[in-house]
């Protein structure tokens, strides 16, 4: 199966625009892919469907996103009345109540200032979304490497058993005529029951990556998992330079930490406007009954009407120098994340390209030169048995190689996989094609 282009890449553009799905509303047609045989295309979009972590993330992005209706929304109004049990005498008579209603106005611009942190909190937001499914979907590959590899390793001792069981044949039948001493039986036997012991062993593997891949489409940890895909093996299309400058640009976690950047310098500006008065604009109303005296004024009873006018004064220097300050400190502190992000960030990618090229270099070595090798060392070993010149002690250690070589060759292959996919997780991009060919072979 050719490798999809920019797997993680494609998986954030749905992450955007799709709704949420539940693992009881999975596609009954997807779900039938994944027990004959899934693509990595279906595990991914499974995944993206299913996943809790990518649900929950996608939730809280949502969450943010309604939080700047909230924030750049003026305080409510507010309403207050006052009820007198015993009247307060007034020339135009006893005033039995009176109501307040008042609204807050924040001073110019500081709305729009606290609109610009929530903007800023709904990118941090995406970005995490947007980790949040590259994150599983590395977890993904990687367990399907690791279980691509069992089940190869399951295949290699099926093969193997049933070599094991020719050579014991030739053994015993050479025992007979004198040609193969008993040791040499005892050592076949010995070999078949080790491959019993790991076929054991990896029926036991599977099951557990089984059960982990499961947990990350949100199934059963022993739900049927089909054949998986064979992933082909292609080497970078990128120098170790050009990994670090596209991690610089494309990685979430230095996106997020420019954001939050970007976050502080917008809570300084706010921080600036909170130390500025905001306003309160209001109406005053008053019941007024009937006096109780010989002689009323023309005006007697009549209710009271007024405007109310008001402000905040920020009177507290200290207060208000400590608003900036905290903001420039949180500035500084959101640089010096960001440097340490980039730090690490070059650090990892270090290490995991330095695993990668070496598992580049085992599958190299075990497929070209080692395997075959023994492969050929097998047929002669065996030649030299039949026809006397060489001893079955040497045709079993010859097979034995040989049976580790081939684990090792798979080893190896799943290794560079897994390698690889923590690469691109370091850039967030597709390392196995150069973007400006992918383009070319869509046109």
């Amino acid at each position: 199966m050719k490798r999809t282009v920019g797997w993680m890449m494609g998986a954030l553009a749905v992450a955007v625009a799709a709704a949420p799905v539940r693992a009881a509303e999975a596609p009954v047609a997807l779900e039938a892919r994944l027990r004959s045989g899934p693509s990595v295309a279906d595990l991914v979009t499974y995944a993206y469907q299913t996943n809790p972590k990518i649900a929950a993330a996608r939730q809280r992005w949502k969450a943010v996103v309604e939080r700047y209706r909230v924030s750049t929304a003026y305080p409510d109004p507010q309403v207050m009345v006052t009820y007198f049990p015993e009247p307060i005498e007034t020339r135009l008579g006893p005033q039995d109540w009176n109501a307040v209603l008042s609204q807050m106005i924040p001073f110019p611009g500081k709305l729009s200032k606290a609109g610009e942190v929530v903007e800023a909190d709904a990118r941090i937001a995406r970005l995490e979304l947007d980790k949040t499914v590259r994150d599983v979907i590395v977890a993904l590959r990687e367990s399907v490497h690791e279980l691509l590899y069992i089940r190869r390793a399951k295949q290699v001792v099926a093969a193997n058993r049933e070599l094991l069981d020719h050579m014991r044949k030739v053994a015993e039948t050479a025992h007979a005529g004198d040609r193969a001493t008993f040791v040499d039986v005892a050592k076949a036997q010995s070999q078949r029951a080790q491959l019993e012991y790991d076929a054991l062993l990896l029926e036991e593997l599977e099951a557990t990556e089984r059960a982990r891949l499961n947990a990350l489409l949100n199934r059963a940890p022993d739900a049927e998992l089909g054949p998986l895909p064979e992933v082909p093996f292609e080497p970078l299309a990128y120098s170790l330079e050009e990994i670090h400058e596209l991690a610089a640009k494309r990685q979430e976690e230095i996106r997020i930490a420019e954001a939050r950047v970007a976050k502080a310098r917008a809570k300084l500006d706010l921080a600036r406007y909170e130390n500025r008065p905001d306003f309160k604009v209001g109406l005053f109303y008053a019941g007024i009954g009937q006096p109780d005296v010989a002689n009323e004024p023309d005006d007697a009873g009549r209710d009271a009407l007024g405007v109310q006018f008001g402000m905040t004064i920020p009177l507290w220097l200290g207060k208000n120098a400590g608003r900036p300050a905290a903001a420039r400190a949180e500035i500084e502190r959101a640089r010096a994340l960001k440097v340490a992000r980039i730090n690490d960030t070059d650090a990892a990618i270090r290490s995991v390209y330095f695993r990668l090229k070496n598992a580049e270099r085992l599958v190299t070595l075990y497929r070209d030169e080692l395997l075959p090798q023994a492969a050929q060392s097998l047929d002669v070993a065996e030649t030299w048995f039949q026809e006397g010149e060489g001893s079955f002690s040497d045709f079993v250690e010859t097979q034995s190689v040989y049976y580790n070589f081939q684990l090792s060759l798979a080893r190896a292959e799943a290794d560079y996989g897994k390698f690889l996919a923590r690469l691109e997780r370091l850039t967030a991009t597709s390392l196995t094609r150069r973007e400006g060919n992918a383009e070319e072979g869509k046109q």
